[in-house]
């Protein structure tokens, strides 16, 4: 007898369904992208019968992952441009820009991303000296790995009016030495040259963008929160989205700009298929490895410093209140523990009116140990990057002391705060792999280690709650988008265990990603 017509059976399976009893099930019914029932081998292939069935070999299906902070746009140009990233040194640096050069010689402009001081042996912010050598008649800007530092030549620093500048702004700095202007920008200082620098064309970056697409799905990433997009973006991803090309959801957090906010108060609450927008980016500080992070007290290896604030309090309180007024949210970079403390008062307002808000921290890397519990009592949602405990390991105790380390990349203390996290990497500043997350997350060289399950839901139910999208996304049940991921390999916390990969990979009960298709 014929069972009930369904568009795809996935069977033979660990299916790990996340949810509130956290079954574990063995088949999958799938009709019009969503999940009709989840349950027993024998049970769903009796009751169901499917044009297509997928025998899973045994293997693990998790809800699709969620990369809950990265920037497909910045990988995108990272892609086009020069790859800095694990140069060990200024040399190093310039030898690429050399290949690069060599390889587009008819490109007028020389974009690199990816360098950090931190891997070489002398650990010196560079200077620009041999760029303006080899590089004397066309711009260059090499972006640091955190995105808030560049190194420039003086040809864009002429085009700009920066060689003149000789003191600090107000929220960034062009570095000085000698009564010269280095080249190195810091922050907000880096918008000074951005109108003289020439860019990718539109193509190029849709082109790119597809590409960080396939990465993704390689490892089972079936969501993004872009952490970041001016207004003209917006219509980048449609045009992707219209043309069937851009399959992975992106929940969009918009840029505090006067055409976006333009674009909210027309629209409202954002949805355009897989394109969600109900969110703003801010940044309330810079980044620990540039210094640019907001400390309550001096850095301890820079005295005279204590980072910098690139938003005005007045201005960061107005966004707040105009998400509140249109029922978005607000996502704020804070890294420093003034920072923090900072965003949490801002925030405190916001819960006394509503309290779920789902406002986010992002980042939350050093916080004031008082500071902790605000979380809880403002309902504020952390969302932090495990792998940035890793890549800053060797050097954060230079910057802060054995002290301010307590409070330092404390992701078990955040979770026990709020009772979620979500998980992300900054891609590309951290590698995209979400087995490296994990590893992060289990092996935390501050102490603060996640346990496996609350990692898991990190990437998958918590994300989706940090993006208002849990009756959509994060667990496997009826009902709900069948987007999940089969992976090659048992997915566990054993240290070194990174070498996994999505098996297949499925949007809305369309396979997007086979293995063997490579």
């Amino acid at each position: 007898m014929k069972g009930v017509s369904v568009d795809l059976i996935i069977h033979n399976a660990q299916i790990h369904t996340l949810d509130a009893s956290d079954r574990v099930l063995q088949a999958i019914a799938i009709r019009n992208g969503k999940i009709i029932e989840v349950g027993a081998e024998r049970q769903i292939l009796n009751k169901y019968s499917a044009e297509q069935t997928v025998d899973a070999q045994g293997k693990d299906v998790y809800p699709g992952l969620t990369d809950a902070h990265g920037h497909m746009l910045m990988y995108a140009k990272q892609l086009l441009g020069v790859d800095l990233r694990g140069v060990k040194s200024l040399q190093e640096m310039i030898h690429r820009c050399e290949q690069y050069k060599a390889k587009n010689p008819n490109l007028k402009f020389i974009v690199g991303q990816g360098w950090d001081q931190n891997l070489w042996a002398n650990q010196e912010m560079p200077t620009n000296e041999q760029l303006n050598i080899l590089f004397a008649s066309i711009p260059v800007c090499l972006y640091r790995v955190d995105g808030h530092a560049a190194l420039v030549n003086d040809f864009l620093l002429k085009k700009s009016d920066l060689i003149q500048k000789s003191a600090p702004i107000s929220d960034g700095e062009v570095v000085i030495k000698n009564n010269k202007p280095t080249g190195l920008l810091i922050d907000n200082a880096m918008s000074l040259v951005q109108p003289f620098l020439p860019d990718f064309s539109k193509k190029a970056y849709l082109e790119a963008l597809l590409m960080v697409q396939d990465e993704l799905l390689q490892y089972g990433i079936t969501s993004v929160h872009e952490a970041g997009i001016d207004f003209e973006h917006i219509s980048w991803f449609k045009e992707l989205i219209d043309k069937h090309s851009l399959h992975v959801n992106l929940y969009a957090m918009l840029m505090d700009t006067p055409k976006n906010r333009a674009f909210v108060q027309k629209h409202g609450k954002y949805r355009y298929k897989n394109l969600v927008i109900r969110s703003f980016k801010c940044f309330a500080d810079g980044a620990l490895g540039s210094r640019g992070a907001l400390l309550k007290g001096p850095y301890h290896d820079h005295p005279e410093s204590r980072g910098l604030l690139l938003t005005e309090v007045a201005q960061m309180q107005n966004l707040a209140q105009f998400c509140l007024a249109h029922g978005y949210q607000m996502n704020t970079h804070s890294i420093g523990d003034s920072a923090n403390a900072l965003v949490l008062s801002i925030y405190q307002k916001v819960f006394n009116t509503k309290p779920d808000h789902r406002f986010r921290i992002e980042h939350a890397q050093i916080l004031d140990l008082k500071d902790f519990i605000k979380f809880s009592q403002f309902a504020v949602f952390p969302s932090v990057q495990p792998t940035h405990a890793i890549s800053d390991a060797h050097w954060a105790e230079k910057r802060l002391g054995k002290d301010r380390l307590k409070g330092a990349y404390a992701y078990q203390t955040l979770f026990n705060q709020f009772g979620m996290i979500a998980l992300g990497t900054d891609f590309p500043v951290e590698q995209i792999n979400p087995f490296a997350t994990i590893q992060a997350a289990s092996n935390n060289p501050f102490g603060e280690n996640l346990q496996f399950d609350q990692i898991i839901k990190g990437m998958t139910i918590y994300a989706a709650f940090a993006s208002f999208q849990e009756k959509q996304l994060g667990t496997l049940e009826k009902g709900k988008d069948a987007t999940l991921a089969i992976f090659e390999y048992p997915i566990n916390t054993q240290l070194g265990q990174v070498q996994n990969y999505a098996w297949r990979t499925f949007i809305k009960g369309k396979c997007v990603f086979k293995l063997d298709a490579l």
